[in-house]
C-alpha cells in the first residue's frame, strides 16, 4: 500500500488572487460525500503581486497557516493508513455533518436532525458522539420534552422513527470512519406501539364509488389508491408515462416513489386504469390541493353514510387490508405497498386475523356459553 501524498498547490483565480489547495495522491474519502476526492481547498488566498512589505508578510503568514494544515492531513491520513488512531477527527463538527445528511435530495435525516440541533443547543464534535450522549438523546425522545413547536409532543412511535433514523446517522459516521467506536450495536430501539389503521371494507370503498363528491379527481384519486395503494405524494405526480403495459398484458404503472425512492411496476385492474381519465399531456391529477384534499373526503364519506375518520392515506390501509382479507400472501402485499421490510406489512395480516374472530363471533344460533 502506498502512502497518500499531500501537498499544497497555488491556482490562480480570475480576479487575480491566489487561492491555496492541498493536492491529495492517491485520493482520499471525503468523510461528509464518501466520493473519492483529490482535491480540498482551504479559503485562504494569496494577493498576487504584493505592492509592499505588509502585502509580502500577509502572504507569508498565510503560507505557514496552510502548510500547517498541510502537514496536519498528512499526519492524520498516514495514521489512518497504518493503523494509529487519528485524534484529529475528533474536531469535526458533528452538526454540520449531521445537516449535510439532512440537506441531501430525500433525505431522511430532516425531522431528527431538528431534535438533535434542540437536545444538544446545535454544539456537537464528532468526539462528543459518545455512547452516554446517545443513550441520552434517547430519553429525550421518549421524556415527552421532545417538540418543535410546544404544542406537537413526540409519541412513542414518533420516536422510534426519529430514533431509527438518527442510530442510521451514527451508523453512517461509522462507515466513514469519523467515529471509531460501534456505538449502533450498543443502542437499544424503542419499541413501536400498536396503533389502529382505519380503512374501509369492500362495501363501504363500493358505496364511496357509487357517492357524488364534490371534486371528481378527488374521487378517482381516492378510489385509485384503493385499488392500487398509492401514497398521495406518488399520485400526485403521475402522467401518462407512468402506465405502461405489463408483460402479461395487462395495466401497470412504473413508478419511484417519493417516499423512499424505490422503483416499482404496480400492476393495477381495469377499474383502476378507467380511473386514469383521458390521455393528454402533464399531470394525470392536474389539480389535486393538498390543503382541501381531506375536507373534500370528509364531507364524501359522509354523504356515503360512513361513520369513520378516513384521510387519503387511509385508502393505502383499505387497499393493503383488503388483499390481505382475500388470501393475498404478506410478502405480496408487502411488494405492491413498496415496502422495504415484510415486517412493515405484518399490520394487515393481523388486521385479517382480527376479522376473522369478529366474523366468528357474529354467527349466534341461541346456545347459552355459559351454562
Amino acid at each position: 500500500m502506498s502512502a497518500t501524498k499531500v501537498t499544497l498547490r497555488k491556482r490562480e483565480l480570475p480576479s487575480g488572487k491566489i487561492t491555496l489547495y492541498l493536492d491529495f495522491y492517491p485520493p482520499v474519502r471525503n468523510p461528509r460525500t464518501g466520493e473519492l476526492s483529490r482535491r480540498e481547498y482551504l479559503g485562504i488566498y494569496l494577493i498576487q503581486k504584493p505592492k509592499d512589505s505588509t502585502e509580502r508578510k500577509s502572504n507569508s503568514e498565510k503560507l505557514k497557516i496552510a502548510e500547517a494544515i498541510r502537514a496536519e492531513r498528512e499526519i492524520a491520513i498516514l495514521k489512518e493508513q497504518f493503523g494509529f488512531a487519528d485524534h484529529t477527527r475528533g474536531k469535526v463538527d458533528f452538526i454540520q455533518y449531521f445537516q449535510d445528511i439532512a440537506n441531501e435530495p430525500g433525505g431522511y435525516a430532516g425531522g431528527v436532525f431538528k431534535h438533535f440541533f434542540r437536545f444538544t443547543g446545535g454544539k456537537c464534535t464528532i468526539a462528543d458522539v459518545t455512547l452516554e450522549l446517545c443513550q441520552g438523546f434517547r430519553e429525550y425522545l421518549l421524556s415527552g420534552e421532545a417538540s418543535l413547536d410546544d404544542k406537537r409532543f413526540v409519541s412513542q412511535n414518533g420516536a422510534s422513527h426519529l430514533w431509527m433514523y438518527f442510530k442510521m446517522v451514527v451508523r453512517r459516521a461509522q462507515r466513514d470512519k469519523l467515529i471509531t467506536d460501534d456505538i449502533v450495536s450498543r443502542l437499544d430501539s424503542i419499541s413501536v406501539a400498536p396503533v389502529h389503521k382505519e380503512y374501509l371494507t369492500i362495501e363501504e370503498v363500493r358505496r364511496l364509488a357509487a357517492t357524488p363528491c364534490e371534486d371528481e379527481q378527488v374521487k378517482r384519486a381516492s378510489l385509485l389508491a384503493c385499488l392500487c395503494g398509492l401514497r398521495i405524494s406518488d399520485i400526485e405526480s403521475l402522467t401518462w408515462d407512468n402506465v405502461i403495459i405489463a408483460p402479461d398484458q395487462g395495466y401497470a404503472l412504473k413508478v419511484i416513489t417519493q417516499k423512499t425512492g424505490s422503483y416499482a411496476i404496480i400492476p393495477i385492474s381495469d377499474e383502476a386504469y378507467s380511473l386514469l381519465g383521458e390521455r393528454k399531456e402533464g399531470l394525470i391529477f392536474d389539480h389535486l390541493q393538498r390543503s382541501t384534499l381531506n375536507r373534500h373526503i370528509a364531507r364524501w364519506v359522509k354523504a356515503a353514510g360512513i361513520d369513520k375518520h378516513i384521510t387519503f392515506h387511509n385508502f393505502r390501509h383499505t387497499y393493503a387490508t383488503l388483499l390481505a382479507s382475500n388470501g393475498t400472501p404478506i410478502y405480496t402485499v408487502s411488494k405492491l405497498l413498496t415496502h422495504a421490510n415484510v415486517t412493515t406489512t405484518q399490520i394487515y395480516a393481523d388486521i385479517v386475523d382480527e376479522n376473522k374472530r369478529k366474523a366468528a363471533e357474529s354467527i349466534k344460533i341461541g346456545i347459552n356459553p355459559h351454562k
